[in-house]
């Protein structure tokens, strides 16, 4: 009995005291009794840690394996198989038809049993910091990341030579002229005439010397970094130097020199038969698009103490990038025509990374950004007459909290032990997914009822809350993951309701009312939303519930518009078009829309992590591969980051640049955005995404595919150390990859956008069976990001089946906590699906229609349609002035002699009566 009694006392110290979790019940020998039967699981037996002295043996013995029976179910609550150590040896019990391990050789003082217990913590330990998710990312979603971020992306590593190259040859022309001085000591009427000298050279027939030229300007856009102490000073004079040089007119004669460079055939048909294109090939392009990009983006940024005449410069600076000042067109176009031109493999040599970084910062500059377009919401929701938006988006979106991470099975234990020693609670311990936001406990009860001190014997209540499979199995089950632990301290704030306002759209009030008069009167109204006659008290609570709710959005007064416009041309007359930037975008892009959108996803795709080697159709990297490839370890270990980050940047430009199309589109006119998503659609874009985000999502965020002492302007202002490959290996101590993060949410985004009210599109979510990646995106503890997969998610919730509801309740918890309410929305329940078949086609081509119908009215130059007027003077339209090409005289009589005299007339045709 002494034996007995160490043993079990210290089986107890090391379940408890050190808060060992066992693999299988663990007894301290073999004739112990099995746990009650399906009819007595109801029966408490509660473990507690002092009994009398005068307690049956066989109760004890009881207790100690029920004990490590419910410690087992807390931790392993649907699991099949678990690996018993070595030292253990199953004996099957044949009352209850059950396996209990036992552990063999078990001295009277236990010592056997504490050191297995330490190595199974320890295992466990292991386990548990490996299965554990991302912490809260610190993310804030903006429309770039900070100045030295983007600009330190302009730059390759493999670029990093050519910084001291554009140091001498500035260097070389400055000491020419100014001879013993520098540049920062110079006088700004000094700076301006050496500008203007610069200007000068750089109309020079001679390639190599405007060459140099351009590289003594980027010396001076890049912040004169060698007369600089801190990266700071190369900033600040970056930005003087950046208003001096638009002051005095270089990015016209950039843009001159650029569209030389485009149309330079001899370039880019020696770039087309090189087997091999590295940076060497488009150094003339690199060098200019560097100088444009430090110009937009060092323009584009306002800051608190900028001059005055800074901020009118940029505003003209703006307002020229955004007109149709270029050849007829504006500036983003020619970008376009250049991206368009390399995927059709015609200038293979473009580097592309720069111009899709132009491309997007000059879109973002022109268009503007998020805030903006909630502010031009804001103005054209006023200008409509409509109702104001029920909160701002964006701040909604911030003050959002990320999902908590699960918690491990240690921090399980650990929970139990607290609640033991001090507050407890009489609700059951659930199993709890890591999507749950907030603590299954309602929010709005009293909780007073906490405060209370529990019985003793509702102490374990908690682990024998549910009836646990490892009671019905006779085999011992494996361990899934570990069930989330919300720490006690998040308890204390509760949002008084959900984050975002319902919204019902009046077509959902016609259907629920069409769907009302029928069940209860027999017929319908069409599209009455007014005469609630016959219907009972409860409709008329719940119509006037839904009208409270009722948000018309800008999309559907354009819409209902354009139908007007469309039934009644000529009394309605001509629509007045406001020449916004997004119109003139819009109008400059419509002939090559489809081009300039295959071409992005072909980028896209070259750049995504998941596309091999064999499916990579363009070669993306002519701008990040040197003449000569590397020969040690240490420059392949270089070159393999700079050509992931290379690819990365790629990414997060071009998921920018459409999402600001689709949402500066879909502002201007729902229709321009309808074609937009349409041709993207069309071009796989959807499977395109869905790939991107087939991969551990998690190791993407977090890479560190950067090396930060070669970053701009880090590398140019201070000591470069010495690179060795553990320093590449360590990357920087970021907690994730801003870029990458940028990426996936943009990407998310724009997927909402293509699906959203599109039911042929939700049903290839569906097909392509996003589901499953999807949810392993939610292991991102972002909010933001959390938002949109949960968006997705819910769309095509009740196309997912019963089963898969029933299996992801906490998933459908999460869309409830967090996406906004559509007040009659059945999307959890599926119903009426089969009144709704999936008709690809016949939607898209109703869409697509529309969408002719509104171009051909509002852009077709030649309207000769069925309504254009006709003249029937004869006087007038003889007196018509005809212009006819200029060679027409030439070839007049050969005319008449065709046209005039060898077709035979019938005069008298002409006057028989019909």
């Amino acid at each position: 009995m002494t034996s007995f009694k160490k043993a079990n006392i210290n089986l107890k110290n090391e379940l408890f005291s050190q808060k060992v979790l066992l693999f299988a019940p663990v007894c301290c020998h073999g004739s112990c009794p099995a746990p009650p039967p399906e009819g007595e699981r109801g029966q408490r037996i509660k473990p507690t840690l002092k009994k009398k002295r005068g307690a049956n043996v066989t109760k004890r013995r009881t207790t100690s394996c029920q004990l490590a029976l419910r410690l087992l179910r807390l931790s392993l609550p649907a699991a099949r198989h678990v690996r018993v150590p070595s030292a253990a040896v199953s004996i099957k019990m044949q009352g209850e038809d059950m396996e209990v391990p036992l552990l063999n050789n078990l001295n009277d003082n236990g010592d056997r049993l504490r050191s297995k217990g330490k190595d199974v913590f320890k295992d466990q330990q292991k386990e548990s910091e490996s299965s554990m998710e991302s912490p809260n990312l610190e993310f804030e979603y903006g429309d770039t990341d900070t100045l030295t971020a983007e600009l330190s992306e302009l730059y390759s590593y493999t670029e990093e030579p050519e910084f001291a190259l554009n140091r001498d040859y500035f260097e070389e022309d400055f000491r020419s002229h100014d001879r013993g001085r520098r540049w920062i000591d110079l006088s700004a009427e000094e700076q301006r005439a050496y500008v203007m000298r610069l200007l000068d050279d750089l109309e020079v027939t001679d390639r190599d010397k405007r060459l140099k030229v351009a590289r003594a300007i980027l010396y001076l856009a890049q912040g004169v970094f060698d007369e600089c102490d801190a990266e700071a000073d190369v900033l600040r004079w970056s930005r003087h130097n950046v208003f001096l040089l638009y002051d005095m007119g270089i990015f016209t004669a950039l843009l001159e020199l650029l569209s030389m460079e485009i149309d330079n055939n001899q370039a880019c048909s020696s770039a087309v038969r090189k087997p091999a294109i590295s940076l060497a090939d488009s150094t003339e392009l690199r060098v200019l698009l560097s100088i444009m990009y430090l110009m937009v983006e060092t323009i584009r940024l306002q800051t608190e103490d900028d001059r005055p005449e800074w901020r009118a410069a940029r505003e003209a600076f703006k307002t020229e990038l955004g007109a149709p000042l270029y050849n007829g067109e504006p500036f983003s176009l020619l970008l376009f025509t250049m991206v368009t031109k390399f995927c059709s493999m015609n200038a293979p040599h473009f580097p592309m990374k720069k111009v899709l970084l132009l491309l997007w910062k000059t879109i973002l500059f022109t268009l503007g950004g998020f805030e903006e377009l909630q502010e031009m919401k804001v103005r054209g929701r006023e200008r409509l007459n409509l109702p104001p938006l029920p909160e701002d988006s964006i701040k909604v979106v911030r003050a959002m909290r990320a999902a908590s991470p699960p918690a491990s099975a240690m921090e399980l234990i650990e929970q139990q032990q607290q609640q033991k020693r001090g507050r407890r609670s009489r609700r059951p311990l659930v199993k709890q997914d890591s999507l749950d936001t907030y603590n299954e406990r309602d929010p709005f009860k009293n909780d007073d009822a906490r405060d209370e001190e529990e019985d003793p014997e509702d102490v374990d209540s908690g682990i024998e809350g549910e009836v646990d499979p490892l009671d019905r199995d006779v085999i011992i089950q494996p361990p899934p993951p570990p069930p989330p632990l919300r720490p006690p301290t998040e308890r204390v704030n509760f949002p008084k309701g959900l984050p975002w306002a319902p919204k019902v759209r009046e077509k959902d009030i016609e259907h629920f009312l069409e769907t009302s008069r029928n069940k209860f009167i027999g017929f319908t109204l069409g599209n009455d939303t007014e005469t609630l006659v016959g219907l009972p008290r409860p409709i008329h609570e719940s119509v006037k519930t839904l009208k409270q709710h009722k948000y018309i959005s800008i999309a559907e007064v354009q819409m209902k518009r354009e139908e007007e416009l469309q039934q009644c041309p000529l009394s309605l007359g001509e629509e007045d078009v406001d020449e916004t930037p997004a119109e003139t975008m819009y109008l400059g892009m419509l002939p090559n829309l489809s081009q300039y959108v295959i071409a992005l996803l072909k980028l896209l795709l070259a750049a995504a992590p998941t596309s091999k080697a064999k499916t990579d159709s363009i070669n993306i990297l002519a701008d990040v591969l040197p003449e000569e490839m590397p020969i040690t370890v240490l420059q392949s270990m270089k070159l393999g980051i700079d050509v992931n980050r290379h690819k990365e940047i790629i990414v997060k430009a071009i998921s920018a640049l459409l999402l600001l199309l689709l949402k500066h589109f879909k502002l201007n006119h729902i229709y321009q955005f309808e074609i937009v998503s349409q041709h993207l659609v069309f071009a796989n874009c959807i499977p395109l995404i869905l790939k991107f985000f087939n991969q551990n999502i998690m190791s993407y965020i977090s890479a560190k595919n950067s090396i930060c002492v070669l970053d701009f302007p880090h590398c140019a202002v201070h000591e470069m150390p010495e690179l060795t490959a553990e320093s590449l290996e360590a990357g920087d101590s970021n907690q994730f990859c801003w870029r990458n993060l940028f990426s996936c949410i943009n990407l998310l985004r724009i997927l909402n956008k293509l699906t959203k009210w599109k039911h042929s599109r939700t049903m290839m979510l569906v097909v392509f069976k996003s589901a499953p990646i999807l949810k392993r995106a939610l292991k991102v503890k972002q909010a933001m990001m959390q938002l949109y997969v949960l968006k997705l998610l819910k769309i095509q919730t009740k196309y997912l089946g019963r089963q898969w509801r029933k299996s992801n309740m906490k998933t459908m918890s999460a869309i409830y906590q967090k996406v906004r309410h559509r007040l009659n929305d059945d999307w959890a329940y599926g119903n009426d699906i089969d009144a709704r078949p999936w008709d690809f086609q016949a939607e898209e081509c109703a869409l697509r229609e529309g969408i002719e119908k509104f171009n051909s009215r509002r852009y077709d130059k030649n309207k000769n349609g069925d309504f254009a007027p006709v003249d029937n003077c004869l006087q007038s339209v003889l007196g018509q002035r005809v212009e006819l090409p200029e060679d027409f005289h030439y070839s007049y009589e050969m005319w008449l002699e065709r046209e005039v005299f060898s077709q035979p007339i019938e005069w008298e045709g002409l006057l028989q009566e019909q």
